[in-house]
């Protein structure tokens, strides 16, 4: 009898322990230590220990799924114009610049296939952003490498739209919608979501933070959806981010008060310190 007990409330701690955790989502890997969304910034911030780490799809000349946040390559490396202006031969032979602005030796742009493989064994989710043009492509792509379960499809586009442009896709992919907080018809958006799918979660985006879904979001976690909140810059969570937990050493009103307000993801910039903190509080294994 007291086995079974003692077998009932670790079950009970594990579950509770479950449910506290915050997932740690690092915004372009682990940017700080390496160049951004390159391979070994996915790979750093894996090892790190993070849930996820989120990257930016475009498309090559030749038809390649690679990983890039801006329009062009400029800012990010050696080279100029588009990532479609290249074919892949072509874009691997530029070199990612790191922080500090300088070229790097052998950090080339990743495919998303190179990251899938890269991150396989290590059951770090991929945080698919600005992938919406690439859904079907980046699907292809999941199943070739069989890494499906570990992405994220995500979009700030309401369910309609999504089913018109991929109904061969839903049921088929682990989506979160991006939800604007901001516009007055935001919970209708949520509401239509869970009505025809059951998302991951909803990617909750606000320059204010007087939203009433902010208040109360159990409409959305009761049907098992997770609240997945934004500490990047002021203008995703109305100035609840990761400088005014770092720099001024207020979490209170940073990543605190984003706990506070549903959250159980964090997409980061400073995803080191953030799971530092979190273990500190028992909320990350």
């Amino acid at each position: 009898m007291k086995k079974y007990l003692y077998l009932l409330f670790a079950i009970a701690i594990q579950t509770a322990t479950a449910q506290n955790k915050i997932m740690v989502t690092a915004h372009r890997g682990d940017w700080r230590n390496e160049p951004e969304n390159s391979l070994r910034a996915f790979q750093f911030a894996a090892a790190l220990g993070v849930d996820m780490v989120e990257l930016d799809l475009k498309k090559t000349k030749d038809g390649v799924i690679v990983i890039m946040h801006d329009n062009t390559i400029d800012r990010t490396t050696n080279g100029k114009g588009k990532p479609s202006d290249y074919t892949l031969e072509e874009l691997k032979k530029f070199r990612l610049r790191n922080g500090m602005g300088r070229v790097t030796d052998n950090n080339a742009i990743p495919t998303l296939e190179e990251v899938m493989l890269a991150l396989k064994g290590t059951n770090t989710m991929v945080n698919l952003d600005k992938s919406f043009d690439y859904y079907q492509e980046a699907y292809d792509i999941l199943i070739k490498t069989g890494t499906l379960k570990l992405a994220l499809f995500k979009a700030e586009v309401t369910f309609a739209t999504l089913q018109e442009k991929y109904p061969q896709l839903i049921g088929k992919i682990t989506y979160g919608p991006v939800v604007n907080l901001d516009k007055p018809e935001a919970k209708q958006i949520i509401v239509d979501y869970l009505k025809n799918m059951k998302p991951y979660s909803f990617e909750l985006n606000f320059t204010k933070d007087t939203s009433a879904i902010l208040a109360d979001n159990k409409f959305i976690t009761k049907t098992g959806s997770k609240i997945f909140i934004n500490s990047l810059w002021a203008s995703l969570n109305a100035g609840h981010d990761d400088d005014t937990a770092v720099e001024l050493n207020n979490k209170k009103d940073s990543w605190d008060w984003i706990m506070d307000h549903g959250a159980t993801i964090i997409q980061t910039d400073r995803p080191k310190l953030m799971l530092e903190y979190l273990r500190s509080k028992h909320l990350h294994n």
